[in-house]
């Protein structure tokens, strides 16, 4: 029997392990990034420490990097605190939160990149950006001082964010008590809610295919949007998923076969964007 399901882990996660991993998401959050898992190498980076410490039976290492090369796409710049969150829970409840630390992971990346995005993406370096090129323009160096305290504040926040996750990651350990299964429930339904809603607004799929005949006129995409709106996307999705849990497909096989499904149906008008 795996020891990770009879006991949980008996070392605990000290402010210096914190920091290594706090400077591992700083520097290499995104290094090795690409379209098939986004920011998995960074994130498993991240962990491999407190991996190391947390599991010292080889078995259970290898599955804890499995579970986190598995896909990860956020803001880099709050990441860092689902990356506390996930520490924490680890270091309570070990392999037996696994579904729980997948489901957290795929729940919160995509809200927390929608905040960081807007926040350090979009208003930060437009405010203080305007404000610094405006005062660069028209000679003031004082600009560019601002626009470099600007970026200082933003790398403190990003250093403050990893603990904070860890010190919210653990009240919710506590305070979740014995109710382990409950919380794995209530992160595997955030995680499958947040990628359900996801498809509508990322895949996008159409059927052009019209039916004529006197004055009559059927499009196929509308009579499929009257059953369920974007039902195709739906269907494609499912398909997917399908494809992934035979045992020779992988993620590159599976990009590959939509390309070249996408080519060969929308050149015969079967499927357009």
């Amino acid at each position: 029997m795996n020891s990770a399901n009879t006991k949980t882990n008996s070392q605990k996660i000290t402010k210096k392990d914190l920091f290594r991993a706090n400077w591992r998401w700083l520097w290499s959050s995104q290094i090795c990034w690409n379209y098939e898992r986004m920011m998995s190498t960074g994130y498993l980076y991240t962990m491999l420490p407190t991996i190391q410490k947390l599991y010292p039976e080889k078995e259970d290492r290898v599955a804890m990097m499995k579970l986190h090369n598995q896909f990860f796409n956020t803001n880099a710049y709050v990441g860092g605190f689902i990356v506390g969150m996930d520490m924490a829970i680890e270091e309570k409840e070990g392999r037996k939160a696994e579904e729980a630390i997948a489901g957290l992971k795929a729940g919160l990346m995509g809200s927390f990149a929608g905040v960081g995005d807007t926040i350090f993406g979009v208003i930060l370096p437009t405010i203080f950006g305007s404000i610094a090129s405006y005062m660069g323009l028209k000679g003031n160096p004082i600009g560019a001082i601002i626009w470099l305290i600007a970026n200082f504040v933003v790398l403190f926040l990003r250093f403050a964010l990893l603990p904070m996750g860890y010190s919210q990651g653990e009240k919710l350990i506590y305070a979740a008590g014995n109710k382990l299964n409950r919380l794995t429930d209530a992160a595997i339904l955030l995680g499958v809610t947040v990628v359900g809603a996801l498809i509508p607004t990322v895949v996008n799929a159409n059927v052009p295919l019209v039916f004529k005949t006197g004055k009559v006129v059927l499009k196929a995409q509308s009579i499929l949007d009257q059953i369920m709106p974007s039902l195709v996307p739906v269907l494609l999705v499912a398909v997917c998923y399908w494809l992934l849990g035979k045992k020779k497909m992988t993620s590159t096989k599976l990009i590959i076969t939509v390309l070249i499904a996408g080519i060969i149906l929308g050149g015969f008008g079967i499927i357009g964007k």
